[in-house]
């Protein structure tokens, strides 16, 4: 847990303006160099939205409430830290089901390659789209090992980036033209197209033929973690990768202290003052170095600047549930246990997902939410006591896609549970049994399920408008437009730096805008 204390002196080397994980990151590797740190945080808690809870009141679930999956986090970050920290693979990639001819099926990938084929074949009737499938993430693998190394070094130039890369038919699909353009060329079925463009949309209101290319910069962020495309389950949750980082920071002589509510920040040379506020009243400390581990938005307001031109907005709702055992699929040619173990796509096809994005983009809820599930506790039983775990118990956790923000401006509560019944309805629409009559009840009888619009999270978190990415995010290299310096985490401040997720190479729980701040300062 992290320490509740006083700030122990007047000048510091860095301080740090939010104790989320991108934060703790950049304490440990600055304390471990000698500097002087301290982090102040807002909530009694350090983590941000990286976090463990107990969401259902006498419940012992410990669910990873906001993010719950770690997929760039380099494993550089973890071994220079010697965080006590581990994660594990997820069997299985994805299972969409649906229904052809009548028929409930649906399209598996894992189980190795000849049952992935076969699902192909038997919803498609071919192998055409199974070898374009097989091309296209062997492409993207290639894009991955190139691109991934360079998350933790300067940003490269997009001609650098380009030469490393070294295929200009590959560079062309990821970078210069609509991911939808390739989706369409590469592939034939309704239902694998979709697939392979929800990666394009989780957190990004877009569609597959937006001529901004926010569909392929967020594809891309999405199949390169690792240097593999794999997205690893933290052991223990959320909350124990931040515990782990909280840790390491003190060991390393870091200072938190948690109920610190950064005021405003007051740039300048030698040091620059950051004023906050506690319980007991509002303080001062001063560092030759600021770095903020909030949206480029906060920082805004923190130094007085006039608000940028971009609003950023996210565009999903996630929904945290516990069961007392997984639901019968309608598709009985696959084991539930197989097909919540990795991405369980519901309602998204591609005409599906083009449908939901017009009436989000209209003024109105998708009518049939496309949305994403998981289940954390198939992969980490840990999470859940170990008689529940005995009980058959297990967690899912769903984002619903195409909800932007400005959907929930009027109305937020009513919006929530309407929007919450529509994305059940549609997987009860797959399922044998309605999920009403799986999920566990809390300690006071209620049904544990809770869901959270972008309004929320940016009342409880601070994210603007439920940005979970803090704003559009951007290609991985230098990009004159956004004056990001060398590392992508400058700003128009010298000794201000952006140490969050709106960093260029941001979004994530990845420690990397953590890592390009510390590294920007001893570099400095």
């Amino acid at each position: 847990m992290p320490v509740q204390a006083a700030v122990s002196r007047d000048v510091y080397d860095v301080v740090i303006v939010g104790g989320g994980h991108n934060g703790l990151v950049a304490a440990t590797y600055l304390a471990r160099a000698g500097r002087s740190v301290l982090v102040l945080e807002r909530l009694d808690v350090t983590g941000g939205a990286a976090v463990s809870t107990r969401a259902f009141p006498g419940v012992d679930a410990r669910l990873s409430r906001y993010s719950y999956l770690v997929s760039l986090l380099p494993s550089k970050i973890v071994d220079d830290l010697g965080l006590n920290f581990a994660v594990r693979k997820r069997s299985v990639s994805s299972y969409t089901p649906t229904v052809r001819d009548g028929r409930a099926t649906g399209l598996f990938v894992g189980g190795g390659r000849e049952r992935t084929r076969a699902s192909f074949r038997a919803l498609t009737g071919s192998d055409a789209d199974y070898e374009a499938w097989e091309d296209f993430y062997a492409t993207t693998r290639n894009v991955a090992r190139s691109i991934f190394p360079t998350l933790t070094e300067p940003l490269p130039t997009r001609a650098a980036l380009r030469a490393r890369i070294g295929d200009d038919a590959t560079w062309n699909m990821l970078f210069e033209q609509p991911l939808g353009v390739t989706i369409e060329e590469r592939f034939r079925d309704d239902l694998v197209r979709g697939v392979v463009l929800t990666d394009a949309l989780i957190g990004t209101f877009s569609t597959a033929h937006d001529e901004s290319l926010a569909q392929n910069i967020c594809f891309l962020y999405h199949v390169i973690g690792g240097g593999t495309g794999d997205w690893d389950v933290p052991i223990g949750g959320m909350g124990a990768f931040t515990d782990a980082l909280a840790l390491a920071a003190r060991t390393a002589g870091a200072e938190i202290v948690t109920g610190h509510e950064a005021l405003r920040i007051e740039p300048g040379e030698p040091h620059s003052v950051v004023a906050y506020r506690t319980e007991a009243g509002e303080g001062s400390v001063a560092a030759r170095k600021v770095l903020v581990n909030a949206s480029p938005e906060v920082l805004a307001e923190l130094v007085g600047d006039a608000p940028a031109d971009e609003r950023p907005e996210g565009a999903q709702l996630k929904v945290n549930m516990l069961l007392r055992r997984l639901p019968r699929l309608r598709d009985t040619s696959i084991d539930p246990h197989e097909a919540f173990s990795g991405t369980f796509h519901i309602a998204e096809g591609y005409g599906q997902l083009e449908t939901a994005y017009r009436e989000a983009a209209g003024g109105a809820l998708p009518s049939a939410p496309p949305s994403e599930i998981y289940c954390h506790s198939l992969t980490d039983p840990t999470i859940l006591a170990p008689e529940l775990v005995e009980r058959g118990y297990q967690t899912l956790t769903m984002f619903a896609l195409h909800t932007p923000a400005r959907l929930f401006a009027e109305g937020n509560d009513a919006k929530r549970e309407a929007l919450l019944k529509a994305a059940l309805a549609e997987l009860d629409a797959v399922l044998d049994e309605p999920i009403a009559d799986c999920l566990a009840l809390d300690g006071d009888g209620r049904p544990c399920v809770e869901a959270k619009t972008p309004l929320d999270l940016e009342r409880e978190l601070r994210l603007p408008r439920g940005n979970i990415f803090h704003r559009s995010l951007a290609f991985p290299f230098i990009d004159e437009s956004r004056s990001t310096g060398r590392w992508g985490v400058e700003t128009a401040h010298q000794n201000v730096l952006l140490c969050g997720a709106g960093a260029v190479r941001g979004g994530g729980v990845s420690g990397i805008p953590g890592h390009n701040a510390a590294m920007a300062v001893l570099e400095q």
